[in-house]
């Protein structure tokens, strides 16, 4: 379901974890950057291709989907629409001067690693992050510490492992965000949206935090509406963030959607960043969430046999 300029994702499937702080580079890669090319990778194979339309740019594709998109020379450039959605998101609730001025050190945890394309951008929006990237496989994470421009730790931790197991060891209120973009192929695991891992997300954000997930969907939006109603159950405040099309289900596509302990607000804005955006996108607040997601069922972990 990724498209470029539209939405991403990545996929999801073996417990563990191992950091992987500042891997030497991957065979491949040479050291000096990315090299075009398929490279086999511990869940199948991924293929670095040059942007033909930016000569510092770079896309990154895994099991045949595209899932991101790197500019060496901006890490501050983010070419899919759904990774911008999400980056105002941020700066409307932290805004970079406001936390330059203060001190503040921002605490992500992103669950899906890809080129650590969002990650990137945070490390550069706000200097003094401390980010960790949660991504399942290991040869991956060891390809793009050799072709991308990431900070080294403590600023961006890349952590091998499966993103619920790893949530689910975190000590509580140590979070400011979380983002959520785990896929696999159009969905998100089931796993990762059910009440009892939004529980453990929530439990690992501190006071005002965000969660943020990246919601894929056909047009009949039922995949969506059991995301809001999950999230909605599980926090006070929600938004949606999306295109028109998709909201009328006219279209696959993705939602961003977000629940926090606090609220959101009214933030002229962040809504005139994102209709100035190549894909306008429109918010609905909490309460046209709780409308869209009304008749849903919030997702639950299978019930084990004793």
């Amino acid at each position: 379901m990724a498209k470029r300029g539209k939405s991403g994702g990545r996929n999801s499937r073996s417990p563990g974890a191992v950091d992987v702080a500042s891997a030497p580079a991957a065979k491949g890669s040479s050291g000096k950057g990315p090299v075009e090319g398929v490279y086999y990778i511990d869940t199948g194979d991924c293929e670095l291709i040059a942007d033909q339309d930016n000569s510092t740019g770079w896309l990154l594709k895994i099991n045949g989907v595209m899932s991101s998109h790197i500019d060496l020379a901006d890490p501050l450039f983010l070419d899919f629409e759904y990774m911008r959605w999400i980056a105002a998101l941020i700066e409307s609730r932290w805004p970079p001067s406001d936390v330059a001025g203060n001190g503040q050190k921002l605490r992500g945890l992103h669950l899906g690693g890809g080129a650590c394309s969002l990650a990137r951008y945070v490390a550069a929006a706000y200097p003094d992050a401390r980010q960790v990237v949660v991504e399942l496989d290991g040869k991956l994470a060891e390809y793009v510490r050799g072709w991308f421009d990431l900070p080294k730790a403590p600023l961006l931790r890349l952590r091998v492992g499966e993103a619920r197991a790893v949530t689910e060891t975190l000590t509580p209120d140590t979070r400011d965000f979380i983002i959520r973009d785990v896929f696999a192929g159009a969905f998100t695991p089931r796993p990762l949206t059910t009440a009892e891992f939004t529980a453990h997300a929530r439990r690992v954000l501190a006071p005002g935090g965000l969660y943020v997930v990246n919601s894929g969907d056909a047009p009949d939006l039922k995949n969506a509406r059991e995301d809001a109603a999950t999230i909605a159950a599980a926090f006070k405040h929600t938004l949606i963030i999306a295109d028109p099309a998709m909201l009328k289900g006219r279209r696959y596509g993705n939602m961003v959607m977000a629940g926090s302990d606090v609220p959101f607000g009214d933030d002229p804005q962040l809504a005139r960043r994102l209709l100035g955006g190549a894909v306008p996108a429109h918010i609905w607040d909490d309460a046209q969430v709780r409308a869209f997601a009304a008749n849903a069922p919030i997702r639950h972990d299978p019930v084990e046999e004793p």
